[in-house]
This record gives C-alpha cells, sequence and structure tokens, in this order.
C-alpha cells in the first residue's frame, strides 16, 4: 500500500479492476448480499442492469480501498490535486457546530483525507477498532495524517461528542448503517423497512449543530468532494421522522452514482418483528 502511493492513478484503478472482478467471482456469499439490496432497492431495474451494477460496486469497492495507498501515503501537493473540494464551502467555514452527513460511499475516506487536508478546522469522527492491531494501527495513522483531528470510541457516549461539536468541531458522521437493533428506529429505505440508526438527528441537538451533507464522488482524476447547503428543516422534535427524511435525501444521492454506494453491507439485516429474514 505504501508503494501504491507512487504509482499513477491509471495503473492503480486498474490494479484495482482485477482485485474487484476476482471478489466478485469469489466472494459469493457477499455477492448475494449486494443483489439482494439491489434487488430490493431497484425493482424496476431489469436484472441485467442489477448484475451490471453489483460488478461495478465490486469493482470501486476495490479501487477505493487500493486509493488508501495514496491517499495515507502518497505526497500532500498528490493529494491536492487529487482531491476537488467542490459545492458549499462557506457552510464549514467559522466555528458554528456542524454536523457532516457523509453517507457510506465508496470514497469516504477521501471526503476525511480532503476536509482534513484543505479545510483550516478541527474535524472529529467515530471509530470503530480492527481485529488486527497492525491494521488498526495503520487506518488510525492514515485518518489522523492531516490537521487536528479527534477519532471517538462509539462507547465514548452522546455527551462527550456533543461536546466536542458545540466547541466548533465538526463531526464527520456516518450513519447510514444497520448496527443494532436496539438503538435504530425502522424507516423507509427505498420503501423497504430499515433498521437505522437516528445519530443524525440526535447528534445535531445535543451539539445545537446544523447538518451539511458531503457527499464523495470517484472520478477518473481521483475524487470530488461536494459539500451541499445545510439543511434548513432538520431536525425536527421527531426522530423517527427526521432519520426517515435522511433516508430520503440519502437516495437522492444513491440515484446519481449507484454502483459507489457500500451494497457490501447487510443494511436489511434486521427486520419487523414478524418478518421473515431478508438474507
Amino acid at each position: 500500500m505504501r508503494c501504491l502511493g507512487w504509482w499513477p492513478l491509471s495503473w492503480v484503478r486498474a490494479l484495482g479492476w482485477v482485485l474487484g472482478c476476482a471478489l466478485y467471482a469469489l466472494a459469493v456469499p457477499r455477492r448475494r448480499v449486494v443483489k439482494t439490496n439491489l434487488g430490493l432497492c431497484f425493482p424496476n431495474m431489469s436484472k441485467r442492469q442489477r448484475d451490471a451494477i453489483a460488478f461495478e460496486t465490486f469493482v470501486r469497492f476495490a479501487q477505493a480501498w487500493l486509493d488508501r495507498g495514496w491517499l495515507w501515503h502518497g505526497s500532500p501537493v498528490l493529494l491536492e490535486r487529487r482531491l476537488k473540494l467542490t459545492g458549499a464551502r462557506h457552510e464549514l467555514d467559522g466555528l458554528d457546530p456542524v454536523v457532516i452527513f457523509a453517507p457510506h460511499f465508496v470514497g469516504l475516506d477521501a471526503g476525511w483525507s480532503a476536509l482534513t487536508q484543505q479545510i483550516p478546522r478541527q474535524f472529529t469522527t467515530l471509530y470503530t477498532h480492527q481485529s488486527n492491531k497492525v491494521i488498526n494501527d495503520w487506518i488510525l495513522k492514515g485518518r489522523q495524517r492531516f490537521g487536528r483531528t479527534q477519532l471517538f470510541d462509539r462507547l465514548d457516549g452522546f455527551k462527550t461528542i456533543a461536546s466536542a461539536l458545540r466547541a466548533g468541531a465538526p463531526l464527520y458522521l456516518l450513519p447510514d448503517m444497520n448496527f443494532h437493533v436496539k438503538e435504530s428506529v425502522f424507516v423507509p429505505f427505498y420503501g423497504v423497512p430499515e433498521a437505522t440508526v437516528p445519530s443524525l438527528s440526535r447528534f445535531a441537538k445535543l451539539g445545537r449543530a446544523k447538518v451539511v451533507p458531503v457527499v464523495t464522488r470517484m472520478t477518473p482524476q481521483g475524487y470530488e468532494i461536494e459539500i451541499m447547503p445545510a439543511w434548513k428543516d432538520f431536525p425536527s422534535d421527531d426522530l423517527t421522522a427526521d432519520t426517515a427524511l435522511m433516508n430520503l435525501r440519502l437516495q437522492a444521492y444513491i440515484d446519481t452514482m449507484p454502483s459507489q454506494y457500500y451494497w457490501v453491507h447487510k443494511r436489511f439485516k434486521d427486520q419487523p418483528l414478524g418478518m421473515p429474514p431478508i438474507y
């Protein structure tokens, strides 16, 4: 991965294509998860269209993983050239409390690197420790490479993280996953009930913060990181309604680049009582 920091991007992406093809062929259980997710979310597409998205999902996943070689080991000048921040950059000016809604697109680490390198603020995020110590240390160093960053453990609690928010450190939050059903609410995702953590609304309330979506798109030149205008109608007094609105707006982002979303995750793992398991 250190060596990839010196490769031309076209070589890295070509290697990622080969790795993605291998994963698609060999990771059969995960391929079934991806195809199940796509079948539920895009029932009006033909099977051929969904299979094409599934294949490209594995390719994008592999390319984004190898891109961490240059994200975490390439020169800062190289990163500035490959990571393009666009959109409403003014939303991150000053010291106003901000929760950044960063959906699980494959470029999630590229978005974090761009923000921490190119915007002079302290940023925070949540981190799940890896069982492999070598990999864990490598990821931690990579995500703390630029700026003044703080990675909270999920056990640190809402109040600790909200305090950092109110002190002016934007929170880079990825809440669009099925974690534990006891911590989630069931809201539609592409019309299917899905257990989603209501943390975006909760952190925005506790931190008295605005919500700014940041969507990262993989491009042939690297990544485009779009900072969108803050949501004016968020949060409300209803956690469930807020979470449903988050999923609805997320769908609009996904529809622009479906193969770059994290379909390898079991989004519908937990189902309402009495419903049959999906996977």
